[in-house]
């Protein structure tokens, strides 16, 4: 299974605290993971959340804004949200391929304001944010039920078999011949359920095994996987690995 880093949290904050927990296991074939980041003390400088693609949706809760929900996903490169000196996110990252609404519902940046959509995403923060730590798996977990049963988050074939299988491919080649696909066919599909091409979900997926296996299985040498890593996390690996803790 598929299992992308958490985010990159700097060392030096330390009245910034960040938690993942697994969903029930009726939903881990579409919820990677549950998330919360919060500040325990008012900082005295803005915090800096440095965030890694990892292909996956989120659907995110500003607890400090009333109302403030939206679903967001990064592209290619890693991207810096200024969170201020005192906030509270909570979030569900669903894997690759398991959201089924608009690409276009997709925004980018730091939420703080009211969600326009018709998700029934103001109401889960109003019952997030009225309830204690305890209840946040309970709210999170009715409303991916909900988004299951609307058919909203559906299970996707074609990238669970891609996930499952990563560690044998090499090449945007590989994937096609994983799933028995042309390589143009693969292309229409990926666009279509994870908003990726191949290549680009190929580097992607590439960076995040770097964390966890021995980068010379999917990189050709050292210099190709700093190069690549720095081009999407604005880091070589080193300075990644020095300033945060993943």
């Amino acid at each position: 299974m598929y299992n992308p880093v958490q985010k990159g949290i700097d060392r030096s904050a330390r009245a910034v605290r960040y938690t993942e927990t697994k969903p029930p296991e009726d939903l881990s074939e579409y919820v990677h993971r549950f998330w919360e980041i919060k500040t325990e003390a008012k900082l005295s400088d803005d915090f800096i959340f440095h965030i890694l693609p990892d292909a996956c949706i989120h659907i995110v809760f500003n607890l400090a804004a009333p109302g403030a929900a939206g679903i967001t996903a990064l592209r290619t490169s890693a991207e810096e949200l200024n969170l201020g000196q005192s906030f509270h996110f909570v979030g569900i990252r669903l894997l690759p391929g398991v959201w089924q609404g608009h690409q276009e519902e997709l925004v980018q940046g730091v939420i703080d304001a009211p969600y326009p959509g018709p998700l029934p995403l103001i109401e889960a923060g109003g019952e997030l944010a009225a309830g204690d730590t305890a209840a946040v798996q309970s709210v999170l977990s009715k409303l991916v039920r909900r988004l299951i049963k609307d058919d909203l988050l559906a299970i996707d074939e074609v990238t669970t078999h891609l996930l499952a299988n990563i560690d044998e491919i090499d090449s945007v080649s590989d994937m096609a011949n994983a799933v028995g696909m042309s390589p143009r066919q693969l292309q229409r599909v990926l666009k279509q359920t994870t908003g990726f091409s191949p290549h680009d979900l190929l580097k992607i997926l590439r960076l995040q095994k770097s964390f966890v296996r021995d980068y010379l299985e999917f990189y050709a040498d050292q210099s190709h996987y700093i190069h690549s890593f720095r081009k999407i996390a604005g880091y070589t690996p080193k300075n990644y690995a020095r300033k945060f803790d993943v």
